[in-house]
């Protein structure tokens, strides 16, 4: 380099503008009275709120101030306490966090995060009273989706119509969430499922998936820029009614890699939830959601990053009460972290992995409305569930099927006809969408003797049925197939008796959960004479 080459550099250097390094960002949060934007003279300061950068976590002062060091490429977010409410954004989505990107995103297909500009002063926050806070502490309940997956404005149709729409106003839920694939790559359908969503009227909080991310983008740091700049931080909590909700992105992305994600954590979260946790009571239901599972969702392929897993169980073993909730796989299943995956809590860490709410992508056959079936390849219809919160770290969770009644918690399959006095190898299969190892599953026939059923680890025949059909179809019968069917975790066997008289008989089976409810269906066979 040149002397005069030297002198330019160094002149380049030192007339950077400030947001070139760390900068320090200041503000004030509030509480909204006036119904204004902006802060009004008769707004008042709220002390003792939380507010980070993503990674440290400062308490606003008694004039409800707060100061937080910020780098380019960073969010700073309030993390809303137990007893208030964040204002809606004018895409009906909460209100709470700012974006700090002084020339913007690198040039990307979807946009990215705009340039924000170096201003780091008066980014002040505004806060609600909550509605019915007090009966918040008595219990509520959370509205979990993932996998919406949204390849089109007509999926976004089904996803209105199937989940959206007959849900309007049925849960008198305090958030929600959607864990991931929002949509199906095309970043521009973000507007459109917001919209959608926004009419529940509940303040919704959403993690990235695979298919969210900016696929052009050339490392991790700006592959979910286009998806922040309309959700804002891709880690950050909320309180509720006594619990804390982390919601996390655990999508690493590599374009060099095959696949090109993983999952796992980046190190700035980790800082993040170490520092967020070191103030937690012990006696507060702490909830992780996140996209993909910490479990390996495929047999031997570390799909979440075992390390990282260790190092997260490191940080939660201590806290009795902890929920993970997971998407990404389009079936469904409870799984419990124990000591083979480095889990040394109390007890076996629950981690719930949520069915999808387009269920196989949006396939299948049609009905009369014009929406595909979408079973899920284990059988599960598509659907979404809902987390109820109760004092003292509890909880309990229910999967309701889309457009079903809410008792269609059991799915059925047995033959229509028998041979009498044939050897009894037919069965009813019995698909429970929330069984578990220890769910208790029978059956009886015509009102007899209630016998236990067999779990059993194989495909659904219903699925395997639509399989069979899209095979031997001469024409397509829909958009998408039916997906291959895959075992399933929660489907029972029961052998169907055949020294009954001739005729119809009628089938009942019941599923009894530990945390109590009880799961009925029923369907009906029937026997008959053959000659060899």
């Amino acid at each position: 380099m040149t002397r005069t080459a030297a002198w330019l550099a160094c002149l380049l250097l030192m007339s950077a503008p400030a947001w070139a390094s760390e900068a320090t960002v200041t503000g004030k949060v509030y509480q909204e009275r006036d119904g204004k934007p902006g802060r009004g003279p008769t707004d008042p300061a709220l002390a003792g709120v939380q507010v980070s950068n993503g990674e440290a976590i400062v308490r606003t002062a008694a004039d409800g101030s707060y100061s937080l060091p910020i780098r380019d490429g960073q969010t700073v977010f309030v993390i809303k306490p137990d007893e208030f409410q964040f204002p809606v954004a004018a895409n009906g989505m909460p209100s709470y966090w700012r974006h700090y990107a002084p020339q913007g995103s690198p040039r990307l297909k979807y946009d990215g995060i705009a340039a924000t500009g170096g201003n780091v002063r008066n980014w002040d926050f505004a806060l609600e009273p909550a509605k019915d806070a007090d009966a918040a502490r008595s219990g509520f309940e959370m509205l979990v989706f993932t996998d919406s997956q949204t390849a089109s404005r007509q999926d976004v149709g089904y996803y209105h119509r199937a989940i959206v729409e007959p849900i309007i106003g049925k849960h008198p839920a305090r958030l929600g969430t959607t864990l991931g694939d929002i949509v199906n790559d095309d970043l521009s359908l973000y507007p459109e499922i917001n919209k959608a969503t926004a009419q529940l009227q509940v303040p919704w909080f959403h993690v990235p998936g695979n298919h969210d991310l900016d696929m052009d983008a050339g490392d991790d740091r700006h592959s979910l820029d286009s998806w922040r700049a309309v959700y804002g931080p891709d880690t950050y909590a909320v309180e509720e009614g006594g619990a804390s909700f982390v919601f996390l992105d655990d999508v690493v992305y590599d374009p060099t890699a095959k696949p090109k994600y993983v999952g796992g954590l980046r190190p700035d979260q980790f800082t993040f939830l170490a520092n967020y946790l070191k103030g937690l009571p012990r006696d507060r239901l702490l909830v992780l959601g996140m996209h993909i599972p910490l479990f390996d969702a495929a047999p031997g392929r570390e799909t979440f990053r075992h390390a990282d897993r260790t190092r997260l169980f490191a940080l939660l073993k201590d806290f009795p009460h902890v929920l993970v909730l997971s998407g990404h796989s389009h079936t469904q299943q409870h799984y419990y972290h124990g000591e083979a995956e480095g889990w040394n809590g109390s007890r076996p860490l629950h981690e719930y992995n949520v069915g999808a709410a387009c269920g196989a992508f949006w396939s299948g056959v049609k009905d009369s409305a014009g929406i595909p079936d979408a079973t899920m390849s284990d059988g599960t219809p598509n659907g979404y569930a809902v987390l109820s919160v109760q004092p003292g770290g509890e909880y309990g969770l229910r999967y309701y099927v889309a457009r079903a009644p809410d008792d269609y918690q059991i799915a059925l399959h047995a033959p229509k006809v028998l041979r009498k006095g044939a050897y009894p190898a037919w069965g009813v299969f019995a698909n429970v969408f929330m069984g578990q190892a220890d769910t208790v599953v029978e059956f009886r026939v015509d009102d007899g003797t209630w016998q236990p059923m067999k779990r059993v680890e194989q495909p659904d025949p219903r699925v395997l049925l639509e399989n069979v059909a899209d095979d031997t179809a001469e024409r397509l019968r829909g958009f998408d197939r039916s997906p291959e069917a895959t075992p399933s975790t929660h489907l029972w066997r029961g052998a169907l008796p055949t020294d009954l008289a001739i005729g119809d008989h009628k089938v009942d089976v019941r599923a009894v959960h530990a945390d109590g409810p009880t799961a009925n269906a029923s369907t009906t066979y029937r026997l008959q004479t053959a000659k060899p």
